[in-house]
């Protein structure tokens, strides 16, 4: 049923553009939670190039050279020697694939489940339209986040060339997306996609799909209402589910 013009001007951003909304949101989610959690990233890279690059060089004795051991000890030892902020270096290609990311897999589901499949007359969304769903929007989001991808590992090698003292190949994000495009089109913005949204595909059933199922659960069998509360503890379930 459509809205008169009028009223619809009327209307919160949330109903008069609900998928663009919802992509929105799930960039801005994406991006906190990608600041928050990357010096973690960063560090977890930055011990696995520190190991191979000195397995490479000493053939084996990593160990007795390595000069950061341990996730805090590596953290603290990059803030000591190159600053605070570089705990954040390589950031804004990570923002740029969870963006495209998480937007265009919380769109496509939500899509798929209002519109394509739809609920039950009592308002039950079946399990296997949640696998589905869930799948089809990991293909979807990875899919459309393939070349942002790309460009992030890219960059992190380039942590890995520096340890190595070879000469970088990247100024920067831009400078990757436009020489990865000069070299390889648009074909080589999407290399290596099949396995990536096959994994893509694997996780979103396990978690899109956990949420979706338990928050309905929680919704029709327990007072809880569908708000705030009943999305974070279905959002915790679901982490307590995939670190299992």
């Amino acid at each position: 049923m459509s809205v008169p013009e009028d009223e619809e001007r009327l209307l919160p951003l949330a109903q008069r553009w609900p998928r663009a909304s919802k992509f929105l949101l799930s960039g801005c989610a994406a991006t906190v939670a990608e600041l928050a959690t990357f010096p973690l990233d960063l560090t977890k890279t930055r011990l696995q190039m520190q190991g191979e690059a000195a397995l490479a060089r000493l053939g084996g004795s990593a160990r007795e050279s390595a000069p950061y051991r341990g996730m805090v000890r590596t953290a603290l030892g990059i803030v000591q020697e190159e600053g605070f902020l570089k705990l954040w270096q390589g950031v804004t290609p990570a923002i740029y694939r969870h963006v495209v990311y998480s937007g265009g897999r919380m769109v496509t589901y939500e899509h798929l489940r209002e519109v394509v499949f739809g609920k039950s007359e009592d308002k039950h969304y079946p399990l296997w339209k949640s696998v589905i769903g869930g799948m089809m929007a990991g293909v979807v989001g990875q899919f459309l986040a393939n070349p942002t991808d790309l460009v992030k590992v890219q960059m992190q090698m380039e942590g890995k060339r520096k340890l190595e003292g070879k000469p970088l190949r990247y100024r920067g994000v831009h400078h990757a997306f436009a020489k990865i495009l000069a070299e390889g089109g648009i074909r080589g913005l999407w290399a290596g996609w099949v396995p990536n949204i096959q994994r893509a595909a694997l996780v979103n059933m396990g978690d899109l799909t956990t949420y979706d199922t338990v928050k309905h659960y929680l919704v029709l069998n327990t007072p809880l209402e569908d708000n705030i509360m009943t999305h974070s503890l279905s959002s915790n379930l679901v982490g307590s589910h995939m670190a299992t």
